[in-house]
């Protein structure tokens, strides 16, 4: 049975366009269509002829739909040969060749038909393991709606710059990463997230690229241009996951020989012993190439699809095969093991303002900048129904804080240390946040008004992941961090990691990772810029791709698409179920195979009956490895019954 030759990886070529691979999977599937038509055209015909008492006819007509078949299988050898490659291939052509010179054009026949049902098979096989896939890929937005000059205008993706306002209309695909800038939305996220129900933003969330308006028409603020937004990088990723072959696939390939010789030196140790050519025949024509050829890359591209559905996108088969066999994981803490979002947990007052109004006024200052502390303050002062007016003659110290004046007062607000400088304070006299915490200092005309005491919380479903690796064969589990021991220790204690390492830098990250896989495989997860050269160095890097840097998504080999950690878990599931399922199709379907041979060798099948049960055992092994289409991950229920959206589904 012939295979289709794997797609050039990105790196040995240019990158092929979805349109030139769709045109290039349309010619192979009708080849594949014409070779089984012509072949079966040809058996019945002959079959026909035979049953008239014509067999002089009944063999040009089996011949006939035996040579575009071997001409095309002959076709494909050389190309494998141009490549470096001895296939299995060759068994097919061989069987072919030798039943039609031996006088077994019927066997010759039936080995045609199968080997274009087979192919035919082969490409159904490949396109259903892809469609989740192109599904992803067929969604891309061509153009945008957007606002100018008190209209609306069409314009390409590539003319969307930051800043721009867009229209989405419900249906629409969101063309860009940007946040909501009217009102509150409906986004269905199933494409990106395998959530079923519609997730509810609040104005000045954000909505990533990729997901599709499920109700009323609302405003975006484009926050990144179309190629760097995370549907375009998505894009990317599944276009090299689709180019890739896995080492399990290269293993084959490699294994491919050793079967080549098994059948040949069978073939001829039975026309060797009992003189008769058509044993050898027989043997040829039972040998069958599918286990080796077709159940990994089946198996592992399946795979790769399902985990798709998940959330989970895997960039290519030799990361899947990788993933199951992790001995150890290393986490990174904020943002991964953490929510990422630091929480108020407390306000300190300091003089005459109740909590609220010192939560408003820093957070009305706190518009002004980007930073992740700054945003979690305004955040927590919306959640409170606050409202906060517009702040004036604003100038921000980066990484300190910010001054400026709200409704005609100074207002000075960033790290303890800077707002006491700035107010004349003596800093030993300030209050102290614990282990962990951030500190946050609120000063209002020239006093100190109070401090908001934040906390970055483990997520809700830490303990359980940790819990869930353990089961899947984790051995070793290690928290790797930026932070202090003092306050790493105290968020994760109790959840029974083997090691916390604190305060370490990105070249410390990697030498921990480094230091792991003297022992085996290394995952490392993280979501940050700093991650990445970790995430670069471990044998699979995991980022948390719904709210972490471009760069460590670019640096990793799997991309969480939604903001749960527990996915990982399910994405190891999947890859430990692919890889079970592919290694079982290989080993049943190559035994299944050789004990054919020896009974073919001994006499008891003919070049028909071979070339019968040969494809019957083909058919069972590519059935055997669409099962990991059907993969269930534990948990997957679970998620189908919670992923209602608060506030619940859109009207109507």
């Amino acid at each position: 049975m012939p295979h289709t030759p794997p797609l050039p990886r990105p790196t040995d070529t240019a990158p092929t366009s979805g349109a030139q691979q769709d045109t290039r999977h349309r010619r192979a599937d009708r080849l594949a269509v014409a070779l089984l038509a012509l072949a079966l055209l040809g058996l019945l015909a002959g079959l026909a002829l035979s049953a008239v008492g014509r067999p002089d006819l009944a063999t040009l007509a089996w011949a006939a739909g035996v040579l575009p078949a071997l001409a095309a299988l002959l076709v494909e050898i050389l190309h494998s040969l141009r490549e470096g490659e001895v296939g299995l291939d060759i068994v097919a052509a061989l069987s072919m060749s030798a039943a039609l010179a031996f006088g077994e054009a019927l066997a010759a026949a039936v080995v045609a038909v199968m080997y274009a049902g087979g192919s035919f098979l082969e490409r159904y096989a490949a396109g259903r393991a892809r469609r989740e896939m192109h599904a992803l890929l067929a969604r891309v937005p061509r153009s945008a709606t957007r606002h100018r000059n008190g209209g609306l205008e069409e314009v390409p993706l590539d003319r969307i710059a930051p800043g721009d306002r867009l229209l989405i209309r419900q249906g629409d695909v969101v063309p860009v990463d940007g946040t909501l800038a009217s009102g509150t939305a409906f986004v269905d996220t199933s494409a990106l997230t395998g959530e079923s129900l519609p997730a509810r933003v609040a104005e000045g969330g954000e909505i990533l690229s990729g997901v599709t308006n499920a109700a009323a028409p609302f405003d975006l603020r484009a926050t990144r241009d179309a190629r760097d937004s995370t549907f375009a990088g998505i894009v990317r990723l599944v276009e090299a996951a689709q180019a890739s072959k896995a080492p399990m696939a290269r293993l084959a390939d490699r294994s491919s020989m050793g079967f080549l010789a098994v059948t040949l030196a069978i073939a001829g140790t039975a026309w060797w012993f009992t003189g008769d050519p058509i044993r050898a025949v027989a043997v040829l024509v039972v040998a069958t190439p599918c286990p080796l050829i077709l159940a990994v890359p089946v198996a592992l591209v399946a795979g790769l699809s399902r985990a798709a559905a998940f959330g989970v996108l895997i960039k290519g088969a030799g990361t899947l095969e990788t993933m199951a066999r992790i001995h150890t994981v290393v986490l990174d803490k904020t943002g991964t093991l953490t929510d990422g979002r630091p929480q108020i947990v407390s306000v300190l007052r300091s003089g005459t303002l109740d909590e609220n109004a010192i939560l408003r006024l820093a957070a009305a200052l706190d518009q002004a900048s980007r930073h992740p502390v700054a945003q979690a303050v305004v955040a927590a002062a919306q959640a409170r129904g606050l409202a906060l007016p517009v702040p004036e003659s604003v100038t921000e110290v980066p990484g300190d804080g910010v001054l400026g004046r709200v409704e005609g007062r100074d207002v000075v607000v960033g790290s303890a240390g800077f707002v006491a400088a700035r107010l004349g304070l003596p800093d030993g006299q300030l209050p102290r946040a614990g282990a962990g915490a951030v500190q946050v200092a609120l000063g209002v005309d020239g006093r100190m008004a109070g401090h908001l005491v934040m906390s970055d919380p483990l997520r809700g479903d830490a303990a359980a992941m940790l819990d869930r690796l353990r089961r899947n064969g984790i051995a070793r589990i290690l928290l790797a961090t930026g932070d202090r021991a003092e306050g790493a220790e105290r968020v994760t204690e109790g959840l029974g990691l083997d090691a916390v390492r604190a305060g370490l830098s990105p070249d410390g990250k990697v030498l921990l990772v480094l230091t792991e896989r003297k022992r085996g495989p290394v995952m490392m997860v993280g979501d940050g810029v700093n991650d990445a050269p970790a995430l670069a160095a471990a044998d699979v890097g995991v980022a948390m791709g719904a709210r972490g840097a471009a760069a460590s998504a670019e640096a990793s080999d799997v991309v969480l698409l939604v903001d749960r950690i527990d996915r990982l878990c399910q994405g190891i599931e999947i890859a430990l179920a692919a890889r079970r399922i592919a290694v079982e199709s290989v080993v049943a379907g190559i035994g299944l195979s050789v004990l054919a041979m020896l009974a073919a060798a001994a006499g008891y099948l003919t070049p028909v009956e071979g070339a019968l049960l040969q494809e019957a055992i083909d058919v069972a092994v590519i059935l055997n490895a669409l099962r990991a289409l059907r993969i269930a991950p534990s948990g997957a229920e679970s998620d189908v019954a919670g992923r209602a959206a608060p506030g619940g589904p859109p009207p109507g």
